[in-house]
C-alpha cells in the first residue's frame, strides 16, 4: 500500500499494490481528468514532485522524453513504487462533483433504431435504480460472457425519472463491441451497464452564451448538455454545429428542430464536408465558423468527436478569440476507458 499525496492541498489517499494512480483517486472519490486510459491522450498528465513510480507504456506523443525529465506522468498507467508520491492536484476547484459510477447495472434494452448509415440508437430501461449522471457522461457496455469488451458511449438524452439511457452508437471498422450492437444486440434482451464516467460535463452556474461543436457520435454527449439547459430555463444562446461527411451522416436533426422551435434562444446548424446540400452549410468548421461568429472571447465552448475533430476545433475557436478555460473538450479514442469523484464533492446515491 502506497500513499499518494496531492499538493498543494496536502489531502492523501491510499494505493493498493497494483492500482494505477488514477485508480487509486477515483475509489476515493476524487475526479482527475482523463480520457482514453490507455496512456494515449495525456490528459491525465500531472507532475510528481516527490517519490517513485513506475510509468507503465504510453505515447511519446502523450508524454515527451522532456516532460519525464521534469517529474510530469500520466496518471492512468503509473503505478507507486515508493511508499510515498506527491502529486501537483488536488486544488478545490479541480472537483467537478459527480456520481459514484455503478457497476454492471441490468438494464433492458427497450429500442434499437437505425438513425443514420453507420449509427444505430438504443434506449435502455435499468431494471433496479437508474444510473445517475451528469449530462455529458458516459458509460460502458459490452457483454464479457460473449468475449465482446467493455466500450464507452456517451448517454445523449438528460436525466429523466425512468432512468432511461440513450446511446447513439457508430459502426467502427473491426470494432468488435459496435459491430455486436449492430448486428446482434436485439430489443428485449438483458445489458450490463457500468458508468457514468468523464468530466465533459455542463456547469450550471454558466452565464455566457454558449456553442456546441460536435462530429460524428461526438453529437450524444452535447445532445444531452443542450437538453439540460435548456430544460432547466437556461436564458443565454445557445448554438450547436454539427459536423457530418454526408447527409446520409446526419442524425437527430427532429430534435434540434424542435429544441429551436421552442427554445428561442436555441439555434442550429449542419456542415457537410463531402458533399453540397439545400440547407446545409458545406466545409469543415474552420471554414463555417468565421462565417457564423466574429468573436467568441465570451462564450463556453465544448467541443466533442474525434481527437483530430477536437484539435481543429480548438484551433478554430481560439482563432476567433475563444478563452481557454472556456472551452471544454471530448476527443473519442477507440480504447476509451471508465473515468470517475471525492468524499467531499461526490454527490451520495
Amino acid at each position: 500500500m502506497a500513499r499518494i499525496i496531492m499538493q498543494p492541498s496536502g489531502k492523501s489517499v491510499d494505493c493498493a499494490y497494483g492500482d494505477t494512480v488514477l485508480m487509486a483517486l477515483e475509489k476515493a472519490g476524487y475526479a482527475l481528468p482523463n480520457n482514453c486510459r490507455a496512456g494515449a491522450c495525456g490528459e491525465c498528465k500531472v507532475k510528481v514532485t516527490t517519490g517513485q513510480f513506475d510509468q507503465g507504456m504510453v505515447l511519446d506523443m502523450a508524454l515527451s522524453q522532456d516532460e519525464r525529465k521534469q517529474g510530469y506522468g500520466l496518471m492512468c498507467m503509473a503505478k507507486p513504487i515508493s511508499e510515498e508520491i506527491s502529486i501537483e492536484w488536488g486544488t478545490e476547484d479541480a472537483k467537478p462533483k459527480l456520481f459514484p459510477p455503478r457497476e454492471d447495472a441490468l438494464f433492458v434494452v427497450t429500442d434499437k433504431k437505425q438513425i443514420a448509415a453507420r449509427v444505430v440508437e438504443l434506449r435502455l430501461r435499468p431494471v433496479g435504480q437508474p444510473i445517475r449522471y451528469w449530462p455529458g457522461q458516459y458509460v460502458t457496455l459490452g457483454n464479457p460472457r460473449a468475449d465482446i469488451p467493455a466500450r464507452a458511449y456517451s448517454i445523449s438524452n438528460a436525466p429523466r425519472p425512468d432512468g432511461e439511457l440513450v446511446l447513439q452508437i457508430a459502426r467502427a471498422e473491426g470494432g468488435v463491441t459496435s459491430n455486436w450492437v449492430h448486428d446482434q444486440l436485439a430489443v428485449g434482451e438483458g445489458v450490463k451497464v457500468s458508468g457514468a464516467y468523464g468530466t465533459f460535463i455542463g456547469d450550471p452556474s454558466v452565464d455566457t452564451p454558449v456553442l456546441c461543436i460536435a462530429a460524428g457520435t461526438g453529437l450524444a454527449p452535447v445532445l444531452a448538455l443542450a437538453e439540460a439547459a435548456l430544460r432547466r430555463g437556461f436564458k443565454k444562446p445557445v448554438t450547436m454545429l454539427f459536423s457530418a461527411r454526408t447527409k446520409a451522416d446526419v442524425y437527430s436533426q427532429g430534435m434540434m428542430a424542435w429544441w429551436r422551435t421552442k427554445h428561442r434562444n436555441f439555434d442550429y446548424k449542419v456542415t457537410l464536408t463531402r458533399e453540397e446540400a439545400e440547407g446545409f452549410l458545406k466545409g469543415r468548421i474552420d471554414v463555417v465558423l468565421p462565417q457564423m461568429f466574429k468573436d467568441l472571447s465570451k462564450h463556453t465552448i465544448f467541443i466533442a468527436g474525434s481527437p483530430e475533430f477536437v484539435d481543429a476545433g480548438v484551433a478554430a475557436v481560439k482563432a476567433l478569440g475563444a478563452q481557454d478555460d472556456l472551452v471544454h473538450t471530448e476527443g473519442f479514442f477507440a480504447q476509451q476507458q471508465p473515468v470517475t469523484a471525492d468524499a467531499d464533492h461526490l454527490l451520495a446515491h
